[in-house]
């Protein structure tokens, strides 16, 4: 599906570097078809020896080159980066962020122009192939639009599409910041092992691949997860009694509250951008 498209990157940071890692190795397209650019030069000399695709400091060179843009900028500074590409871009290119907490709203009012936009949100396991990407469209995408944008984010995990104003803001409180919860739960339980007495190589190990083995069972068996935790959870037996101490603590409450807050903190976030978006329009139409 890819294979004849050129795929641009505005920002070859560490997920712009991902994408690019991901599309190479799949082989969803060629290394000629990729173009990145960043204002690092030495970045840029990392990206092209490894990947041997094109680089350049200019942004615009990559929208001349590319039929698919990628902004993989920071959300920072993706308002300056939009304004000074705007002119550049035209309905013959697809438009991809992912920008975090930047919705869509606040891309069209920084592009000013009716274009084929996409957002995307690939979380953190982008980088060992394993992302959960979300992916919306903006209102004016072509029906190829989203199938393009899934083939580039598959080749770093799984994607799947959400209609962005209602869903995008809770992707983000759950896989977006999943990671970062899970992570603290596998730190947890090497503590606890470490606790009882194993080394902490061995606990650290034991708990990520007691994690990892877990949710491919899950993935790969489609049971529910109450069935296999009661296939764990054998009467009177250890894993029932360690599930009761984890219920009188709140885990899954604790773990349900972590997610609404991340929402609402996203929602505000992207609420804040948009006002920002707007500040920048004004400003610059005022000669500021």
């Amino acid at each position: 599906m890819l294979q004849k498209k050129r795929i641009g990157f505005i920002g070859s940071g560490n997920m712009g570097e991902a994408l690019v890692s991901g599309l190479v190795l799949s082989k969803a397209t060629q290394p000629e078809n990729i173009f990145c650019a960043d204002i690092d030069p030495e970045l840029l000399a990392a990206i092209k020896d490894k990947y041997h695709v094109n680089v350049t400091q200019s942004n615009l060179e990559v929208i001349q080159q590319s039929d698919i843009v990628v902004y993989a900028t920071k959300p920072q500074i993706l308002g300056m980066v939009l304004k000074e590409t705007a002119p550049a871009l035209d309905e013959s290119k697809l438009i991809i962020s992912i920008a975090a907490g930047v919705p869509l709203a606040a891309i069209a009012i920084g592009l000013q122009k009716k274009l084929r936009m996409i957002r995307a949100m690939p979380n953190i396991c982008a980088f060992v192939k394993e992302s959960a990407t979300a992916i919306a469209a903006g209102e004016y995408v072509l029906e190829n639009d989203v199938a393009e944008a899934r083939a580039i984010f598959n080749s770093v995990g799984k994607t799947v599409f959400i209609h962005e104003n209602v869903l995008m803001d809770a992707f983000t409180g759950l896989s977006g910041s999943g990671p970062a919860y899970i992570f603290t739960i596998v730190d947890a339980m090497a503590d606890a092992g470490v606790k009882m007495g194993l080394s902490r190589k061995d606990a650290l190990f034991l708990s990520s691949q007691t994690v990892l083995g877990s949710a491919r069972m899950l993935l790969e068996s489609k049971e529910h997860p109450g069935q296999l935790k009661d296939r764990v959870a054998s009467p009177g037996g250890t894993a029932i009694a360690g599930i009761h101490t984890l219920e009188q603590g709140g885990l899954r409450t604790t773990l349900i509250n972590a997610v609404e807050s991340a929402t609402k903190r996203s929602r505000e976030l992207g609420e804040l951008m948009v006002k920002d978006f707007i500040k920048i329009n004004e400003n610059e139409s005022n000669g500021k």
